[in-house]
């Protein structure tokens, strides 16, 4: 109950500075602070902390699935395998809606996914190091076939705008696609149980009744759907899903259940906290969330990596 009052307290805090902060004046007059408020700041504010919960959550999904906890939706080409799908859509159908674009991401990110998932499967699990690097070739390849398709036809800004997330051309009617994160991770919370006996292996999870099968395809449809949803909407964000199941698991253990919602609210967070750093370091300039986020996250995460874990909360 403390962990959930503390974080839900910084996120008020967060949401607060993030409305306060920005170049335009809110004390202009009351009929402008509101405009801007609605049309801008309030969306900016609310798009972050669903980018935030909900690469969090995916990273929690991809770690339980392939039993390793150095691995995260960017390490398995979901973000790349979208970006795939996004060119080839505004390349044959540059006219189609915003929802159908999101469909077509949302596929190519399931292949690139499950792709990732059945070469994990050749991969020893001796060494925990190397199925991440097999993750980081496997998206550097997929990376690479986007950027050469972007550079013959000269799309290369699309691809780089879909690369660095950011937040500043977040405005109302441009960012509802990602209230469909919410929609995932309430069905992820439903799924808890059965996410957590796949990070027992695939031969223990059926010994104990699950459809291993099943399971597996339904948390990769909520990995594939929730990358694709935030990659269209404000772009790729490194380390998110990577750093925050991490730090969660080392302060409050393993019970998925009652993590997921901490997971979700840590990620929100740490998601508002870069994009409101980011507006601050070089104001009235921007600096994108995602760049800040990779830069602390890193540091973060070797922190996280050369500390010993502790015994968590009961």
């Amino acid at each position: 109950m403390r962990a959930g009052a503390g974080i839900a307290a910084g996120l008020v805090l967060l949401a607060a500075l993030s409305l306060a902060i920005g170049a335009t004046n809110l004390w202009s007059g009351p009929l402008d602070s509101g405009m801007v408020l609605a049309v801008s700041r309030i969306p900016r504010t609310l798009a972050a902390m669903l980018a935030g919960a909900g690469l969090a959550l995916a990273g929690v999904v991809v770690q339980q699935s392939v039993q390793n906890r150095l691995v995260e939706p960017g390490l398995t080409g979901t973000p790349e395998a979208a970006m795939l799908g996004l060119l080839a859509v505004t390349l044959l159908a540059p006219g189609a809606p915003l929802l159908a674009k999101m469909g077509v991401a949302a596929l190519t990110a399931l292949l690139g996914t499950a792709g990732f998932f059945a070469l994990s499967r050749h991969v020893p699990r001796r060494d925990p190091m190397l199925l991440p690097l097999v993750g980081l070739i496997y998206a550097g390849i997929l990376g690479s076939i986007a950027l050469g398709a972007a550079w013959a036809t000269d799309l290369v800004q699309y691809l780089w705008s879909w690369q660095s997330g950011e937040f500043s051309g977040v405005l109302r009617g441009r960012y509802e696609l990602l209230w469909l994160v919410a929609g995932m991770a309430l069905l992820l919370y439903l799924l808890a149980d059965r996410i957590t006996l796949l990070g027992l292996g695939e031969d223990y999870a059926r010994s104990l009744g699950l459809n291993y099968r099943q399971t597996l395809l339904m948390g990769l449809g909520i990995v594939a759907l929730t990358t694709a949803v935030i990659v269209v909407s404000v772009g790729a964000m490194p380390f998110v899903g990577l750093v925050v199941p991490n730090l969660v698991s080392r302060w409050r253990g393993d019970n998925l259940r009652r993590n997921l919602p901490l997971v979700a609210a840590a990620g929100a967070g740490f998601v508002l906290a870069a994009d409101v750093l980011g507006r601050l370091l070089r104001w009235p300039y921007e600096i994108p969330a995602a760049m800040v986020f990779a830069v602390f996250g890193a540091g973060l995460f070797l922190w996280l990596l050369n500390r010993p874990r502790v015994r968590h909360e009961g």
